[in-house]
């Protein structure tokens, strides 16, 4: 069981009064909250078997501490039931190692927001969809698991925008921004599987991203010709973007998936191509106003990733329609992907409302 919380309590017993003493404090993302009373909170932290002072991690740059009592103070205010809670915490562990970049992230001009991916069993548990508007409000348990991401740090880590967040114009993942794969409906292996963590674990991934560009070609069941759209998208990015390498995401719906399948290509096939296809020189920024940056550069290429090995391709989305879609990384390798083990240790060695940051 938790210990006693630490925070401040409010007595409000209207709920109106509720919403309104959050919101004039600067304490939501401009949507009703969840009061986060004390044993919405404890419920949360007994959950994961957490005191309200353990440490879920340092911020690297600010070294800041993140507190379990705080980040469950946040969860429950987005709407998370202690169901919830273990992909939040392990989202924000993964989110506090230093190749992620946490401090760059959230106060650059470019407006990233933080993608978070989830696979293994836990997506069943807590009823999280992976087919119709997976990049929408596809479920309960995506949208305030995503949400919670962006509470907790508008709370504790003050990411709002004009303070830590610069954001010139930010996108709606800043909202919430969280899918779940679609494991069974998919021939290759999961993302965590990919990226070293087992079959049998739960695993969140999460990576600076910005806003999903979607693709469409239904003209066609050859997978080069498929993925040859992607990879035009990927290079619209590296021309209208950022040209440097990074942790590309790529969502594939059920019928590209069915076409890969039908031709044996998996994980491995898809990753080679795109690598060898997404790819530009700098020239052709010329071609899109940036001609004056070129300079005797022209004949450098670029390409969109590091190694296939930097590709994260998911499974997810409806079973019918061509579409497919990008997710770009916010600086190329500057801030690296990170994916983690739901439950791992990362450093082993009237009302009453809580104050949220």
């Amino acid at each position: 069981m938790s210990n006693d919380l630490n925070s401040k309590y409010f007595d409000l017993d209207d709920s109106d009064d509720i919403q309104e003493f959050y919101h004039s404090r600067g304490w939501t993302d401009g949507f009703p909250i969840v009061p986060p009373t004390p044993k919405a909170v404890r419920a949360c932290l007994d959950w994961v078997m957490m005191s309200a002072n353990e440490i879920i991690g340092i911020e690297p740059v600010r070294e800041r501490a993140i507190d379990a009592e705080k980040l469950a103070i946040n969860a429950v205010m987005a709407g998370c039931l202690p169901m919830h809670f273990p992909a939040v915490v392990s989202a924000w562990m993964a989110m506090l190692k230093d190749e992620f970049l946490l401090h760059g992230t959230t106060a650059s001009t470019g407006g990233c927001a933080i993608l978070v991916i989830l696979n293994g069993s836990i997506r069943q548990e807590i009823g999280a969809r992976s087919d119709f508007n997976v990049l929408g409000s596809s479920d309960r348990a995506t949208s305030v698991i995503g949400r919670a991401i962006r509470l907790a740090l508008i709370n504790i880590l003050q990411v709002s925008p004009g303070a830590i967040d610069r954001s010139t114009l930010g996108h709606p993942g800043k909202i919430s921004y969280c899918i779940a794969e679609d494991e069974e409906n998919s021939n290759w292996p999961s993302l965590a599987e990919s990226r070293d963590i087992p079959k049998e674990a739960s695993a969140v991934t999460v990576l600076a991203a910005c806003a999903p560009r979607q693709i469409m070609n239904e003209w066609t069941t050859k997978p080069e010709e498929i993925l040859d759209t992607y990879a035009a998208e990927m290079r619209a990015n590296m021309r209208n973007y950022s040209i440097w390498s990074g942790n590309y995401a790529v969502v594939m719906p059920a019928q590209h998936r069915e076409h890969m399948r039908v031709a044996g290509w998996g994980r491995e096939e898809i990753a080679n191509y795109l690598f060898e296809k997404a790819r530009i020189q700098r020239s052709e920024w010329s071609t899109v106003g940036k001609g004056s940056v070129i300079r005797d550069k022209g004949d450098t290429e670029y390409c969109a990733l590091s190694s296939p090995d930097h590709l994260l391709l998911v499974a997810a989305g409806g079973p019918a329609g061509g579409f497919g879609a990008i997710i770009p990384p916010w600086l190329g390798t500057k801030s690296q992907a990170v994916t983690l083990a739901i439950g791992a240790c990362v450093d082993c060695e009237p009302t009453a409302a809580s104050q949220p940051e």
